[in-house]
């Protein structure tokens, strides 16, 4: 039994002699030899494999990366070889299915060999490739139909868009609570509530509210602040000036000094739908943040409600992400979000921003659900050792 092992080991070793100097039908007679004995290895198979590809033998190539990854399914040479001979057959579908395993398997491997990083290089440039006929393909069949996506509504141009890969797919990811079955919209659109219009017409009045704030510099606070009873949270502007607030309303308690101080910005408040949910809302507060800070991606703590913003002091360079969706920061106009949604903000401008913000209620929740949650939140406030919201 030992000399039988040692005379295919030699067999083996025979094979990728060949191989190495340029003799792929040499490689394959050794390498054949030592699989019809059943003593491959899934290194040997690969070898296999790559020799019958050299020789133009696709199928006998497919079937030793199917031995291959029978034995190691996330083997990335063997996912890209497959990739390569879909590629190969023109079915651009199939390949890339391939290659995107090849490129999930590798991104678990540490200190990646060259020659596979030069191979998972040129993989993606095929993918690219593939994208963009992907792309012109769709494109040649909508207009031969006279269809413009962006005239059929804005989800099927970003379905289009996502479908393409020049846009992602965003989803609620609340980080304490979870309601189902509301859709996962990014902006919703102001002309869909009635009471914005008021707000907006406002905004030159609560400017001048706010202005006279930031000028007297008395009020504020960071936006994001610790809690010597939970574990410090990772923030970049934990404890940071550069974002802060001035409340009217903070935990669902008035802070009577602050609103006294904004007339106008309580009266314009008042037709909007905010939820009254003790020790949680009202939550209203005037969002102010410094010249050149972004505010880093991030998700709220439910997606029951949606936050508001009525931006009132708005210099250049000021940008909001909604999941996929970016949007300029103007002065007076509201921008109504689902905060659930992975989120982003910047300042790049040299001078303050300040924006009014407060949450509402969904929409889509009817009022016994508006009670049930208001119920329940109040509930989880009242728990002994309840989590900070």
């Amino acid at each position: 039994m030992a000399s039988s092992s040692i005379d295919y080991q030699t067999i083996a070793q025979t094979g990728v002699a060949a191989w190495q100097r340029g003799d792929a039908l040499g490689a394959r007679r050794a390498f054949d030899e030592v699989v019809s004995a059943g003593r491959a290895s899934p290194q040997l198979w690969l070898l296999l494999a790559q020799a019958c590809e050299a020789l133009g033998d696709l199928q006998a190539s497919d079937q030793a990366l199917d031995a291959v990854l029978a034995g190691d399914p996330r083997n990335p040479y063997a996912l890209l070889m497959k990739g390569d001979h879909q590629a190969a057959l023109g079915d651009d579908r199939a390949a890339n299915s391939w290659y995107n395993m090849a490129l999930s398997s590798a991104a678990q491997i540490a200190n990646l060999p060259q020659d596979l990083i030069a191979r998972l290089d040129r993989a993606q440039s095929v993918i690219a490739a593939a994208a963009g006929r992907f792309e012109s393909h769709l494109s040649a069949a909508l207009a031969k139909s006279a269809i413009d996506p962006a005239g059929v509504a804005p989800r099927f141009a970003e379905s289009i868009d996502i479908i393409t890969g020049r846009r992602e797919v965003f989803l609620q990811q609340p980080t304490s609570f979870f309601y189902p079955g509301l859709p996962h919209t990014q902006f919703f659109e102001n002309d869909a509530f009635t009471w914005v219009a008021a707000l907006e017409a406002a905004a030159p009045a609560m400017r001048k509210e706010v202005e006279a704030i930031l000028g007297e510099g008395v009020g504020l606070s960071p936006y994001v602040v610790g809690n010597q009873n939970r574990p410090t949270r990772e923030h970049t502007l934990l404890n940071d000036p550069n974002w802060s607030a001035f409340y009217l309303w903070e935990n669902g308690a008035l802070v009577a000094d602050n609103a006294a101080r904004c007339p106008n910005t309580m009266a314009a408040l008042i037709g909007a739908p905010i939820p009254h949910i003790a020790g949680r809302s009202p939550m209203v507060l005037f969002s102010v943040l410094r010249p050149h800070t972004h505010i880093p991606s991030h998700n709220g703590v439910l997606n029951t409600r949606l936050i508001c913003h009525i931006p009132l002091v708005v210099p250049p360079d000021c940008r909001l992400r909604v999941g996929n969706e970016t949007r300029t920061v103007e002065f007076g106009k509201a921008m109504i979000f689902d905060d659930s949604i992975e989120h982003e903000a910047w300042n790049d401008s040299d001078e303050t921003r300040i924006i009014l913000l407060f949450e509402i209620w969904r929409p889509e929740l009817s009022d016994a659900e508006r009670r049930a949650l208001t119920v329940m939140y109040e509930a989880i406030n009242a728990y002994p050792g309840a989590p900070a919201s």
